[in-house]
């Protein structure tokens, strides 16, 4: 059975896409200076395979609209590859993560340069700032490669008012986020909006937006995938906090339990603290943020979270708000074979291991 994310050749056309773009950019930077060949390879690297969810989400968004498949529209959606890949990086920096899919971090990776090339500074420093700098080249990017994708410019004007809030919102996000770690942590109401507006919306609702608005669709259309794109995407960021506590390391590409170190204030961690005892939630408090935390740590906080029901009651979430997304596309008559694709991302951003 052919994967949803292959339906149209989706993924290899996101890749040539995003190649040919690179290239051209390549050309720019290398009139620049040879210095600046590590920022083109560390993009090329982070932007190499993955599923291409965000592009995938706009593009049915826009064909299941009534889009024609055309080479412009292709890139449109590709644009998003590029914001997703500065988010990744900006998110790895406040996260202080040293991995990314396997793969060391872009200000890890940068950081072993100056390691490895003796230069002068502090090696962690100059990491940050070019996988700052590294960011926002990716985040102009993505404004270039949309708005010289080629779609017509009504079209384009209407897809840019969506791409400008989605961008504002997922900011929005990032910056909640932030200041639930600094706070500590609150309510699981707290921690669903940091879910709603840092991944939620960001991953799935506004590219099926976009992906409409490039292809003209009325309101009825766009209703119908708020109804199906925001609780698709929560459940989506559900099941990434989940792979971030018990995910297997050889399939997420991260260490085990990489998201305990990090502190992170999600749902799930919202969850336990509200059903624990006094004892399991000194216990989380403890060992929460901690950055040197072992093997047996991540056990027992997995323990933890498992026993005061906070995984289950993930789960169950997580089935609840995809039954609710698949209910809101019978809501709305969409071109075949949209439908059917949509369903099928559907139950693979939510049953994924990775």
């Amino acid at each position: 059975m052919t994967s949803p994310f292959d339906v149209d050749d989706l993924r290899p056309r996101v890749q040539k896409a995003v190649d040919d773009f690179v290239a051209t950019q390549r050309e720019i930077l290398d009139g620049v200076s040879d210095d600046l060949d590590p920022l083109v390879e560390a993009v090329t690297d982070l932007l190499s395979g993955g599923k291409r969810l965000r592009a995938a989400f706009c593009w049915w968004g826009y064909r299941g609209a009534g889009g024609a498949d055309t080479e412009e529209a292709l890139r449109a959606a590709a644009a998003l590859e590029f914001l997703q890949a500065c988010a990744l990086i900006h998110d790895d920096v406040m996260d202080g993560s040293d991995t990314r899919r396997g793969m060391p971090s872009a200000h890890h990776r940068f950081a072993m340069l100056h390691r490895g090339s003796e230069w002068l500074g502090s090696p962690e420093a100059f990491g940050v700032g070019a996988a700052i700098l590294l960011g926002d080249l990716c985040l102009s990017w993505a404004d270039e490669l949309l708005l010289t994708s080629g779609i017509p410019a009504d079209h384009l004007g209407a897809a840019k008012r969506v791409y400008d809030e989605m961008r504002t919102e997922l900011m929005a996000g990032q910056y909640l986020d932030l200041l639930e770690q600094a706070r500590g942590g609150g309510s699981v109401e707290r921690a669903m909006r940091v879910v709603r507006y840092k991944s939620a919306k960001y991953t799935i609702e506004r590219p099926l937006h976009m992906g409409a608005a490039l292809a003209g669709a009325g309101p009825d259309v766009m209703a119908a995938y708020t109804g199906y794109g925001l609780p698709l995407g929560e459940a989506f960021q559900l099941r990434d906090d989940v792979l971030g506590v018990f995910g297997d390391p050889g399939e997420t590409g991260k260490p085990a339990g990489d998201d305990l170190r990090e502190g992170k204030r999600t749902v799930l961690i919202a969850t336990a603290m509200a059903a624990a005892t006094p004892a399991q939630a000194a216990q989380i408090r403890r060992h929460l943020g901690d950055p040197g935390l072992d093997a047996t740590g991540v056990a027992l906080l997995r323990e933890v979270i498992s026993e005061t029901g906070a995984l289950d009651h993930a789960e169950q979430l997580i089935t609840s708000l995809t039954d609710q997304a698949l209910a809101a596309l019978d809501s709305v008559d969409l071109q075949p074979p949209a439908r059917e694709v949509l369903a099928g991302l559907a139950y693979a951003a939510t049953r994924r291991s990775v």
